[in-house]
């Protein structure tokens, strides 16, 4: 799936994983997919990416094993959304470490540009990727919450691979601006 070099078959652990998870866009997609934002036009729309973009970035995803597709019927005609897998499940302490770093170390445009990465467990905020520094408990998508500042006023339950939507009775949840 790389776009520039295939990193696929180096010896470097690391390298094999930037092939995957070191595009941008594939981690801003993760990103959506997570919050239960699996559709295509809503992800276009909140990401503001190209048909092209968006399309090349889910395949590679979905080819990777990351992503499954799973069809839904939108009242007229039957549609893809794209789920995550165990796989894609595995990557969150990656997308919790890139929040967790850029929080610390980065200046925010705006007040409302934060987000957190929560532990639902305890309801406390972490600055571990993959552990509540709070209650010590490990993090999994089943028991994570992102809060998106500019997304919604409230913490948002993470999708996971057993569980595709966050909170289907608020699926502004996903798409909210």
């Amino acid at each position: 799936m790389a776009l520039r070099s295939d990193w696929s078959a180096r010896t470097c652990s690391m390298a094999r994983g930037l092939d995957i998870l070191g595009d941008p866009w594939s981690m801003l997609v993760l990103r959506e997919v997570f919050f239960g934002n699996g559709r295509f036009e809503a992800m276009k729309q909140r990401l503001g990416a190209a048909d092209s973009v968006l399309t090349k970035r889910l395949a590679g995803l979905v080819d990777a094993g990351l992503l499954t597709r799973r069809p839904y019927d939108d009242g007229g005609r039957t549609r893809q959304e794209y789920v995550l897998t165990a796989k894609g499940e595995d990557a969150l302490p990656v997308l919790n470490a890139v929040v967790i770093w850029s929080e610390k170390h980065l200046p925010a445009p705006s007040a409302q540009a934060h987000m957190f990465v929560i532990h639902s467990g305890c309801g406390q905020r972490t600055s571990s990727a993959d552990t509540c520094t709070a209650c010590g408990e490990r993090l999994s998508a089943g028991n994570t919450s992102w809060h998106s500042l500019t997304r919604t006023p409230d913490p948002v339950p993470l999708a996971s691979a057993g569980r595709h939507s966050p909170d289907p009775a608020h699926p502004e949840n996903g798409t909210a601006a």
